[in-house]
């Protein structure tokens, strides 16, 4: 089933302003990246493999508030889960 959710000018903001920075790190860019790529683009849903690494940077206490902020749109945009 696909989401119908695309990514805030806010998020977005937060997405590039993570991607541009040296000291994020490898999971917060690929979140980013996943955000960015869903702007305006709502048939699109985030990946297992994006979806963990927002996870990841979610949980991490040095992560920036933006990569946090990229990382939560991301998530919001992944497929439901089979039950």
């Amino acid at each position: 089933m696909t989401k119908k959710e695309v990514t805030s000018k806010k998020a977005a903001s937060a997405a590039s302003t993570v991607l541009r920075s040296a000291s994020s790190s490898k999971a917060a860019k690929s979140a980013a990246g996943s955000t960015l790529s869903q702007t305006k683009a709502p048939n699109k849903v985030t990946s297992s493999k994006a979806s963990t690494a927002a996870s990841k940077t979610l949980r991490s206490p040095g992560a920036s508030k933006a990569a946090k902020s990229a990382s939560g749109s991301a998530l919001t945009q992944r497929p439901d889960r089979k039950k």
